[in-house]
């Protein structure tokens, strides 16, 4: 069976750049308390006219230019994000079009904080089974654009950025070895945005109750 590797990777960051002192100055926190529980320094906020797919297409072409290839030559991308351009089409979608990657399959996947191991997985079975050849794996997220800035356990946490990489045939030894995937849904609610989906449509009454921004449950997410 052939193995699956990684041939290129790509970056894309915002250029705003959000300090812990800059969020000293919106809520009660600092920048001691915030490295000490989390390690963070700083964390990117997109531009107005930034987006996912805009983003990712940036990392995309890093991603492809490392690997020596084109974006013709891909047979998938996989786009990891819980914060989509739109609900539809899927951002993979929209970076398919906007690469240029006409023959392609393109969907997306929502795993939040593993998304990239998952795509990852994904692109693994495709590869191996003979299914692909190359895929796109993207985790991007702009989650600032879900963030109450008046509440510090998560706005100290959560940024914007994309990470690419484009996987394909390797030789063995080479290549992914294993992989473990495991979801333990009775603690969703720990982590999670209550409105804007089926179960709690947007209303006008959820957003003045932001009901539509990230809420953590940090302690026990941490337990």
């Amino acid at each position: 069976m052939t193995s699956a590797g990684i041939l290129g990777t790509g970056t894309a960051l915002p250029e705003k750049v959000i300090t812990n002192f800059d969020l000293e100055k919106l809520v009660d926190t600092s920048d001691q308390w915030i490295t000490d529980r989390t390690g963070i320094k700083e964390r990117r906020q997109a531009a107005p006219g930034e987006t996912t797919s805009s983003l990712s297409v940036r990392a995309a072409h890093q991603a492809l230019n490392m690997a020596g290839l084109k974006p013709q030559d891909l047979d998938l991308i996989i786009c990891s994000t819980i914060s989509p351009d739109m609900p539809l089409p899927s951002t993979a979608a929209l970076i398919q079009r906007d690469l240029g990657a006409r023959a392609c399959c393109a969907f997306d996947l929502a795993a939040a904080c593993s998304g990239f191991l998952f795509g990852m997985t994904v692109a693994d079975t495709f590869i191996k089974t003979g299914k692909a050849k190359y895929v796109l794996v993207i985790g991007a997220e702009l989650l600032s654009r879900f963030l109450d800035y008046r509440d510090r356990a998560t706005c100290v946490i959560f940024g914007d950025g994309v990470a690419a990489g484009v996987m394909g045939p390797v030789d063995p030894p080479s290549g992914i070895l294993a992989e473990e995937m495991h979801t333990e849904g009775e603690y969703a609610e720990h982590l999670f945005i209550p409105a804007g989906g089926t179960a709690k449509p947007a209303s006008c009454q959820t957003v003045q109750g932001g009901e539509h921004y990230i809420k953590m449950r940090g302690n026990e997410l941490f337990k």
